[in-house]
C-alpha cells in the first residue's frame, strides 16, 4: 500500500508537531495483514516516529518501513508482564532477529506489587541485554494498577537497569495515562530520559496535554485523528 493509494486527510498545525513523537499503533489481537500494511502506509504518510505491532507482525512492518526512518516497535511480556524473564528475553532475541528497534516490555507488576525489586529490575535488565545495543527497550508500567510509591519505585527501577523509557499503559488494564502520571513518571526520572504516554488517547488535545505534562513519546491507535484535527 503506498501513499498514493490512501484518502487521508493533511496534518494540522498541531499535528506537524505531534506526528513526530507518535508510535503508531495496533495491538488488537485481530489485526490482519491488510491492518498492519494500512498502518505502516499511514506512519509513512504522516512521519509518525514508530510502529508499534504484535510479535507475529514485525517482519511485515519491517518490510512495509523499509528505508523510511520510521522504527519497528513490538511488545514483550504483554499485556500482563506475567511471563518468567527466559521468555521475556527469548521474545525480545526473537523480535530483534526480525527486525524490531524499539521494544516496549511489560515490567513484572507482580513482583513489584510483592515488593520483590530485584526480581523487577534483573527482569528489564535481562530484556535490556536482550535488545542489544542502538535498540531502545520501553518498561510498561500500568499505572492504572500501581500506588505513588510503585510509580516511582518502577521508574527508578527502570532507569537503573538501562532501558529508555518509561511507558504508563498497555491500553488493556482499564485505565490509561493521565497527566498527572505523566508529571510524576518526568518528575521521578528526570529531563533526560524518556516518558511515553499510552492508553486511551484520543485526541489531539488530549496529546498535546500529555507532551507538555512531560510525554516525549505517545503510543496510539487513533494517531491519524489526532494529528488531522484539533
Amino acid at each position: 500500500m503506498n501513499k498514493s493509494s490512501l484518502a487521508l486527510p493533511p496534518l494540522t498545525t498541531s499535528g506537524r508537531k505531534l506526528a513526530p513523537l507518535i508510535d503508531h499503533s495496533l495491538l488488537s489481537a485481530n489485526a490482519a495483514a491488510e491492518d498492519i500494511r494500512r498502518l505502516c502506509a499511514e506512519a509513512r504518510f504522516y512521519g509518525f516516529c514508530a510502529v508499534c505491532v504484535r510479535p507475529q507482525w514485525v517482519p511485515l512492518a519491517c518490510a512495509e518501513l523499509a528505508g523510511t526512518g520510521i522504527a519497528p516497535a513490538t511488545v514483550i511480556g504483554f499485556p500482563s508482564g506475567s511471563p518468567p524473564t527466559a521468555v521475556k528475553v527469548r521474545e525480545a532475541e526473537q523480535a530483534v532477529a526480525a527486525g524490531a528497534l524499539e521494544l516496549d516490555m511489560v515490567l513484572a507488576l507482580w513482583a513489584l506489587k510483592d515488593q520483590e525489586y530485584k526480581t523487577v529490575g534483573e527482569d528489564i535488565a535481562a530484556v535490556v541485554r536482550a535488545a542489544g545495543p542502538g535498540r531502545l527497550v520501553k518498561v510498561i508500567l500500568e499505572t492504572c494498577l500501581l500506588t505513588e510509591e510503585e510509580k516511582i519505585t518502577a521508574c527508578r527501577l527502570a532507569v537503573d537497569a538501562g532501558a529508555g523509557f518509561v511507558k504508563t499503559s498497555t491500553g488493556f488494564a482499564g485505565g490509561g495515562a493521565t497527566v498527572e502520571d505523566v508529571r510524576l513518571l518526568r518528575r521521578t526520572v528526570g529531563p533526560t530520559f524518556g516518558v511515553k504516554a499510552s492508553g486511551g488517547i484520543r485526541t489531539a488535545e488530549a496529546a498535546r496535554a500529555l507532551v507538555a505534562a512531560g510525554a516525549n513519546r505517545l503510543g496510539t491507535s487513533a494517531s491519524v485523528a489526532i494529528v488531522t484535527t484539533d
